[in-house]
């Protein structure tokens, strides 16, 4: 069994990293992806995750495989095409650690893996299956995630989603409206950004869309908000966490250390996600405000994702 199973997009992040001595800019590489990176995070805190998804048949296709190999990700489930290339993203880096992005993805590799490139006994092996929007973009990534939904359905998996919006690869945000809430039937649990809501649910205030959300069936809605913490809503109630106050290096991926670690919060718990009082769902939130605080203090997504004895460490200080 694996306490997490994830599909979608596998990339390459090349993040600025300084000047060359000739005055040019030097970009270092990092594995990313959302979906891999929120399995990276739960990896690192001690669950049992698998990884199914596409990449090239290159260097940077290698590469990423070797990195979730190391990370204690199955990638039994990860398919390599000489076809196509693997993903690449460049990340511009503000002063403030925030992020822009252009990509080379005409194709890549991760939308076109298609629904006979997926085995099901992963998915029905799981307790929790998470997907993102990427792999609804292009097709026959798009139909795979929905044949990859619907196995998930039907094995009672906890079905996660997050809509992670990148204007550059949809053809408008019209389509990436339709596309990133025709999904919603499907989810029992989700992630979104602030800058997300409007896109998600045509209410730009952060509770009124959780609220909405939580209304259409879903059982627990997040939206982050960045160094506020994040806002949480159930059946039982609406409320703000609070985030950490840390110096901030790169913000690149903490929106997935932070559902890393609210996934791997609610593997450890039993009954139906339903039943889990709103009281305790706080307090997963705020552990996992403190893993997301940890991330954005080093670069990267996957190397950056923090252990369990650094979250105790942080969330201990700010009990002092």
């Amino acid at each position: 069994m694996f306490d997490i199973t994830a599909f979608g997009e596998l990339l390459i992040d090349y993040t600025p990293a300084g000047k060359s001595p000739a005055g040019m800019e030097l970009f270092e590489q990092n594995p990313g992806g959302a979906p891999a990176n929120v399995l990276a995070c739960a990896s690192r805190l001690g669950q049992k995750t698998a990884f199914i998804g596409k990449i090239g048949a290159d260097l940077q296709g290698e590469f990423l495989r070797k990195t979730l190999q190391a990370a204690n990700i199955n990638t039994v489930g990860l398919i390599s095409d000489e076809n196509y290339f693997t993903t690449l993203a460049f990340v511009s880096l503000l002063e403030n650690g925030e992020r822009s992005f252009s990509f080379a993805r005409k194709p890549g590799a991760d939308t076109k893996i298609t629904r006979e490139d997926v085995n099901p006994s992963i998915i029905q092996n799981s307790r929790i299956f998470h997907f993102g929007s990427l792999s609804l973009t292009d097709s026959p990534a798009r139909e795979t995630t929905y044949f990859a939904l619907d196995e998930a359905k039907k094995a009672n998996c906890i079905i996660s989603y997050d809509p992670n919006y990148r204007p550059l690869l949809w053809k408008s945000k019209e389509l990436a409206k339709e596309q990133m809430r025709a999904v919603l039937p499907y989810v029992d649990i989700i992630k979104l950004s602030d800058e997300e809501t409007a896109l998600i649910t045509d209410h730009a205030d952060p509770r009124t869309a959780a609220k909405y959300l939580v209304d259409c069936g879903i059982s627990i809605a997040a939206v982050t908000l960045g160094q506020n913490g994040v806002l949480i809503a159930t059946k039982d109630g609406c409320e703000t966490v609070p985030g950490f106050s840390v110096d901030a290096i790169d913000t690149t991926g903490a929106g997935d250390a932070f559902w890393g670690a609210f996934l791997y919060s609610l593997g450890t718990l039993d009954g139906t996600i339903g039943d889990i009082k709103f009281s305790k769902v706080l307090e997963i939130a705020k552990f996992a405000n403190a893993a997301a605080a940890l991330c954005v203090t080093k670069r990267g997504a996957i190397p950056a994702m923090p252990q369990l004895h650094d979250i105790a460490k942080l969330l201990n200080e700010a009990a002092l």
